[in-house]
């Protein structure tokens, strides 16, 4: 079993006792795993990654914007970007762009922010390589804000799935 409740002076307290090394799978937004611990225990990584999932769906538009616009761009070098994401843009190739690859990068980044007012999400992790990367960000400028969102909080699902296999045994 994962997270089983403590005994603690208040339930904050054994809330963040709990979670705190999970507040790093959403990207600056800290408050996807706090909603989610006040459902705990979880069985197993999969029980707490759907309940992840059902927090950020049952979130309001407002939060549901300001999670995926709390992402970084892709490829920008950004300073501050998290130490997960920090790796999987290296893992990917994305921290060493040839100075062509930083242009396209640069240009569909303001093409899609341009469109959308957030950020081209992307589980880089599992693509296979630049190319991939580069040709989902063109395919998805084509979709509708709707469908985009609904894309890029899936792809989030997806990132935070594989940050919760490396912070879990």
């Amino acid at each position: 079993m994962i997270f089983a409740k403590r005994v603690a002076k208040s339930p904050e307290v054994d809330m963040i006792a709990e979670s705190g090394p999970y507040l790093g799978l959403f990207e600056h937004s800290p408050w996807v795993v706090e909603r989610a611990f006040t459902t705990s225990p979880f069985p197993d990584k999969a029980s707490l990654h759907a309940a992840l999932v059902a927090v950020v769906a049952d979130a309001s538009e407002a939060e549901q914007l300001a999670l995926i616009r709390a992402h970084p761009e892709l490829g920008a070098g950004q300073a501050d970007l998290t130490a997960a994401s920090q790796a999987e843009q290296q893992g990917a190739g994305l921290r060493a762009l040839s100075a062509e690859e930083f242009a396209r990068f640069t240009a569909l980044n303001a093409a899609y922010r341009g469109k959308f007012g957030f950020p081209f999400i992307i589980c880089v992790r599992l693509q296979p390589g630049k190319a991939a990367i580069l040709e989902a960000f063109a395919k998805r400028l084509e979709h509708d804000p709707v469908t985009e969102k609904e894309t890029a909080l899936r792809e989030i699902g997806h990132i935070t799935w594989l940050r919760l296999q490396d912070i879990t045994p």
